[in-house]
């Protein structure tokens, strides 16, 4: 083990490596019950709150064990938050119009987006993207992914409510008009069970992050559950439940669910675009951040090869989960924990990984967590992405107009592909006009003109639902 892994080499032990991979474990282990609230949207999407479990949990398993033999790397995977969300967001805003989006689409997209990774990595074309694409606008994804994130776990738990009567267009009423109209975004009741619990659940998870405790999601979920079951919240049939079994059933697997005769939909065009160019920001900040903290960078030639390698697992793991039956699985920013308590080398993902497979027999467990403890996490993801905001330099207008459009629009249109269209070519614009007016100059990457051609190009051509 000392030789495969290079304990030495990389300063460290076996005892050290798999308490960092525990570590990660608990850091992370949050996802095995968010995930298929997510993705069967509370009962509103009928993949199977089981099936999406299998899958969540083989996934992360697999690909975290896969990274950690093949790239030797202390890095975790798991279907990604934020992804998650606009994988189920699609499928339901899409539910009621004359060409819905299945769920089975949505894998379908994924699974492509998987296929154009592994292009993009084999020829390099992924690094030639992220050095075009300005660090501010990255950043800016980072912040309305976690808004966006934040507004479901609001919506989810009861928080917030939308109001029954929404301003279609506001601007053509007069001022007066609009005051008669219900306000469209509140607050929900604070006298209802899910509500409180969540409040308490949320106070619960920010009090043990402030603590420094160690998996403080994952505590603070199991915390809100216990609140639950004192308050008669948790429903207990899942211990008792054939649809949750102990053993895992593999039959409920929702495995190669691909539907390839709405693959010219214009939706999953979007969809796979979207999938595509948000999960590549995503990883390589992960991938790197990480590898930075474990020092792996220290020696950057060896360092950038070995993120190359640890891209393509990750690129092949975007597919593999969609084959399993679940949204993106991507490289964890949560690997970071890991990584802190010593974790140098690929025995800390094994560990995770194993930690993951062995979670498929606590299926009946993880389904007593009440929606209201999941969505509670989610709004605390929400802070953790919103960090990104202090990398912003919002005193320099050229970037901090693009960057302010990207993580506002992405909540405020329910859609993350429209936040990243709007700071794409912005950002062309208005850097183009610094330079022609000789002002501050500003360098704009030839891929991102391309970008900002393709993104006009399909607003005219495929309008706004497209």
């Amino acid at each position: 083990m000392n030789r495969f892994f290079k304990l030495k080499e990389n300063g460290t032990t076996v005892r050290t490596e798999i308490m960092a991979g525990l570590t990660t474990f608990m850091a992370m282990a949050y996802i095995l019950s968010v995930n298929p609230n997510i993705l069967t949207a509370f009962g509103q999407i009928d993949m199977g709150w089981y099936s999406v479990f299998l899958a969540t949990a083989i996934a992360a398993g697999v690909f975290t064990i896969a990274m950690g033999l093949f790239i030797n790397f202390p890095v975790a995977l798991a279907p990604g938050m934020g992804l998650n969300a606009y994988f189920a967001s699609v499928i339901l805003s899409s539910a009621t119009s004359d060409h819905p989006f299945t769920w089975q689409m949505g894998l379908t997209a994924v699974f492509i987006s998987g296929l154009i990774f592994i292009l993009l990595t084999v020829t390099k074309v992924r690094q030639i993207l992220l050095t075009a694409i300005p660090d501010s606008l990255k950043h800016a994804i980072t912040v309305g992914i976690g808004l966006f994130i934040t507004i479901i776990g609001l919506k989810n738990s009861g928080i917030m409510t939308i109001g029954v009567e929404a301003v279609n267009d506001i601007a053509a009423h007069k001022f007066t008009d609009v005051l008669s109209f219900e306000t469209v975004i509140h607050l929900g009741s604070l006298e209802n069970t899910n509500v409180q619990l969540a409040i308490i659940g949320l106070l619960l998870i920010a009090i043990l992050m402030v603590l420094n405790v160690r998996g403080a999601i994952l505590f603070g979920i199991l915390g809100t559950t216990a609140v639950g079951i004192l308050m008669g919240a948790v429903d207990f049939s899942p211990l008792s439940n054939p649809q949750t079994p102990w053993v895992p059933d593999f039959t409920q697997l929702n495995f190669m669910e691909f539907d390839w005769d709405g693959i010219l939909h214009t939706g999953i065009i979007s969809a796979i675009a979207t999938f595509t160019f948000v999960e590549l920001f995503d990883t390589f900040g992960t991938l790197v951040g990480t590898a930075q903290r474990a020092g792996i960078m220290d020696n950057p030639e060896e360092g950038k090869k070995r993120v190359g390698k640890a891209m393509f697992v990750d690129a092949v793991a975007v597919a593999g989960g969609a084959m399993v039956g679940t949204s993106t699985t991507t490289a964890y920013v949560e690997s970071a924990a890991g990584v802190a308590e010593g974790g140098r080398t690929g025995l800390t993902a094994v560990t995770t990984g194993v930690c993951f497979l062995l979670a498929l027999f606590l299926a009946p467990v993880a389904a007593l967590i009440p929606g209201s403890a999941t969505a509670a996490a989610l709004i605390v993801v929400g802070v953790l992405m919103a960090q990104s905001l202090r990398n912003i330099d919002f005193q320099d207008m050229v970037v901090a107009i693009p960057a302010f459009l990207t993580f506002v629009i992405m909540p405020f249109t329910y859609n993350i592909a429209n936040g990243i269209s709007f700071g794409i070519v912005t950002y062309v614009i208005l850097a183009s006009v610094s330079n022609l007016a000789g002002k501050k100059k500003y360098d704009i990457h030839w891929m991102m003109w391309v970008l900002a051609i393709l993104i006009i190009l399909r607003y005219a051509l495929m309008g706004s639902q497209g």
